[in-house]
């Protein structure tokens, strides 16, 4: 099995997530995340006042899939969350060693 981290522009979350379920892909937990790349942030003026934003506001998704899903989820998530300017996000994949279904004891992919 193995775990898709993706970090995605907030506005991108519908596409990707419609991308996603169109796909038949189940299972997405979304964490509200802040952080920088490349940008290092930037600045914003506010009544007149400049002030840095070193933290950019992020999505961050989370999806467990079998080993032969993966290629193809990642090309989905790639696909629905690129708009080709900076600050797009990244992906991130591990391997998943087992998943336990509370509910019933499913182990493995089972419990996906």
């Amino acid at each position: 099995m193995k775990k898709i981290e993706a970090i995605i522009q907030p506005f991108m979350l519908e596409s990707v997530k419609d991308a996603l379920k169109g796909a038949g892909v189940d299972g997405i937990t979304i964490f509200e995340v802040r952080g920088h790349g490349r940008q290092k942030g930037h600045t914003e003026t506010y009544r007149n006042q400049e002030y840095t934003v070193e933290f950019i506001p992020k999505l961050k998704m989370e999806i467990i899939v079998a080993d032969g899903s993966a290629d193809r989820v990642v090309g989905i998530l790639t696909d629905a969350a690129r708009t080709g300017k900076i600050g797009d996000g990244k992906i991130f994949v591990s391997n998943i060693e087992n998943a336990i279904r509370i509910r019933n004891g499913d182990k493995g992919e089972d419990a996906l």
